[in-house]
C-alpha cells in the first residue's frame, strides 16, 4: 500500500512541497500531550519519509520552488520553539535516517525558564494537586481528558494578551496556587549551538513568542530582528528563515510582519496555515501543517491528501 501511496505521490506531487510542523519529541508519553509524538513514533515517521518521500534542507526546497525544479513527494521536517528533546531525542533519529531539519527558536526562553503555555500545563498535570485556584476560583481537578480541557480553555484565555500582560497573569497562577516551576524545557545556547553543530538548520521564532499582530510594529520589529542576532551569535552562522509564532495569517501576524520579515534579510517564513507551498505562494508565506496520525498507513495517506 505504501508504494502505491508513493505513486500517487510522483503523479499528484510535483512541484508541491509539504512543511511538516513539529514541536517536541518526547522521550516517554505525556498524558498533557498526547498529540506530540514519543520518540518510537518519530522513528518509523522519519523511516517512512526517508524511505518513500524526497526530504530537503529548507534551503533545497527554496531552490527548487524559485527554479520549478521541485522533485515529486518533496518533504520538509522543520520544529517550533527550541526544546531541549529536539536535540536530545529528535536530532539522533533525524540522523539515523539523513533527514534535514529545520528548528525555529524563541530565544527568550534559552536562560532556563519555559514558556508561558508549558508552565501553564505544568499547573493542570501535577498529579499530587487535585484542585486548582484560578483567579480567586476553586476548580476540581479529575481525570487526564478533563485536566487537558481545563488547559485548552486557559490557554486560549491568555493567548492573545500582549506579552508583559501574559506573563503577568501566569505568575499570578503560580503565586495564587503556591507552585513550584518545571525544570527547563528549551536549549540554551551552548546546547543550540550542539545542535546547529549537528547539522540542523537553526531559524528564528521571535523572543517571547507573541501573537505578532496584537503588537506595535517597532515591537513586532524588535522580536523578529533580535531573536534573528542572538541566534546568530549563539550558533555561529547565518539565520536566514523565520517562522511566525501561531502562525494564522489575518489572525496571527498580517503584512505588517511580512515586511519587517523581508527587510530583515530573512530568505523565508513559515506559517501555520495549512497546506502545501508551490512556486505560486511567497516564500515568507510558506504554509505547513502537523500529520498526528500515530498508525503509519494513515500518516502516509494524509501527506498524499494534502496534495489534491
Amino acid at each position: 500500500m505504501h508504494k502505491l501511496l508513493q505513486l500517487a505521490g510522483k503523479l499528484l506531487g510535483r512541484g508541491k512541497l509539504s512543511i511538516l510542523i513539529y514541536h517536541q519529541v518526547l522521550a516517554e508519553p505525556d498524558p498533557m500531550r498526547p498529540s506530540e509524538p514519543t520518540a518510537a513514533v518519530f522513528d518509523w515517521q522519519m523511516r517512512l519519509l526517508r524511505d518513500y518521500f524526497t526530504p530537503l534542507s529548507l534551503d533545497d526546497a527554496l531552490h527548487h520552488l524559485q527554479h520549478d525544479t521541485l522533485p515529486a513527494n518533496a518533504v520538509c521536517v522543520t520544529f517550533d520553539d527550541g526544546y531541549l528533546n529536539n536535540l536530545t531525542v529528535a536530532q539522533p533519529i533525524l540522523a539515523k535516517y539523513g533527514i534535514p531539519a529545520t528548528v525555529y527558536i524563541a530565544t527568550g526562553f534559552s536562560h532556563g525558564n519555559n514558556m508561558w503555555n508549558d508552565r501553564v500545563i505544568h499547573l493542570f498535570a501535577d498529579k499530587n494537586r487535585q484542585q486548582l485556584s484560578l483567579q480567586g476560583q476553586k476548580v476540581e481537578l479529575a481525570d487526564w481528558p478533563q485536566r487537558r480541557e481545563l488547559t485548552q480553555q486557559w490557554l486560549m484565555k491568555l493567548k492573545y494578551l500582549p506579552i508583559k500582560p501574559r506573563l503577568t497573569e501566569v505568575d499570578k497562577l503560580y503565586q495564587e496556587n503556591e507552585a513550584a516551576e518545571q525544570a527547563p524545557l528549551m536549549m540554551n545556547p551552548a546546547q543550540i549551538k550542539q545542535l546547529a553543530a549537528s547539522g540542523i538548520c537553526i531559524g528564528a521564532h521571535t523572543i517571547n513568542h507573541p501573537i505578532l499582530k496584537v503588537l506595535p510594529a517597532t515591537e513586532q520589529q524588535f522580536e523578529i530582528i533580535q531573536s534573528k542576532q542572538q541566534l546568530e551569535q549563539w550558533a555561529e552562522q547565518p539565520v536566514k528563515h523565520f517562522a511566525y509564532p501561531n502562525g494564522v495569517f489575518g489572525r496571527d501576524f498580517d503584512d505588517t510582519a511580512v515586511d519587517i520579515v523581508q527587510k530583515a534579510g530573512f530568505d523565508s517564513a513559515v506559517t501555520t496555515d495549512w497546506g502545501i507551498s508551490t512556486s505560486h505562494n511567497s516564500v515568507f508565506k510558506l504554509k505547513r501543517f502537523t500529520p498526528w496520525d500515530k498508525v503509519s498507513l494513515k500518516f502516509h495517506l494524509r501527506l498524499i491528501k494534502q496534495h489534491f
